[in-house]
């Protein structure tokens, strides 16, 4: 099954894609290149969130998409932690290529804001976490509807993870299934 690439101008979103740079937990790039893709399914679920976003004059910012299996296992091995990472002997719904880490941003290209960064494994990145401000909970429960209504499931402890509802039914992906890899040749 083949991935379609996710691109600013064909999709109208926003990248900003977080493991190819350092701005991640892991403090170093886990990917050498910045690539952005989803099977079809969520590709299809993700351009309905973006036609739900845009006449409130909002735009989707995507941190992660496709993971390839050898990255969920450098995140693991430099922070297993299930309560934020899915171990990857069970494979994630990232190396399956239907979820996505995403936020919403303004018609400025402002980030809303969630009361946490993307990445940060703490309590406060819960879904209905009332130890953030209320416009954070505004923005997340705004970010909660667009993304439910377009037909994705939301992971409870992070605000910025969304799959799709049935996401063990695809195949766990590796970078060879990419056209282009993303993950540094050792």
């Amino acid at each position: 099954m083949a991935l379609h690439e996710i691109t600013a101008a064909g999709h109208g979103v926003l990248l900003e894609i977080a493991y190819a740079t350092a701005a991640n937990f892991t403090g170093k790039p886990v990917y050498s290149r910045p690539g952005c893709y989803l099977h079809p399914d969520a590709e299809a679920a993700l351009e309905r969130a973006v036609e739900l976003a845009r006449p409130l004059g909002l735009r989707l910012k995507i941190f992660d998409a496709f993971r390839p299996s050898e990255a969920q296992w450098a995140l693991w091995n430099f922070r297993p932690d299930p309560e934020f990472l899915a171990d990857p002997r069970r494979g994630s719904p990232h190396s399956r290529g239907v979820a996505v880490d995403l936020t919403l941003i303004d018609g400025r290209g402002q980030a809303l804001d969630m009361g946490t960064g993307f990445d940060a494994f703490t309590p406060l990145s819960h879904h209905g976490s009332t130890a953030i401000p209320e416009p954070a909970q505004r923005n997340r429960f705004l970010l909660l509807g667009l993304m439910s209504a377009a037909g994705w499931d939301f992971y409870k402890n992070e605000w910025w993870h969304y799959q799709l509802f049935d996401s063990r039914k695809y195949p766990l992906l590796s970078d060879a299934d990419l056209p282009e890899p993303m993950m540094a040749l050792v």
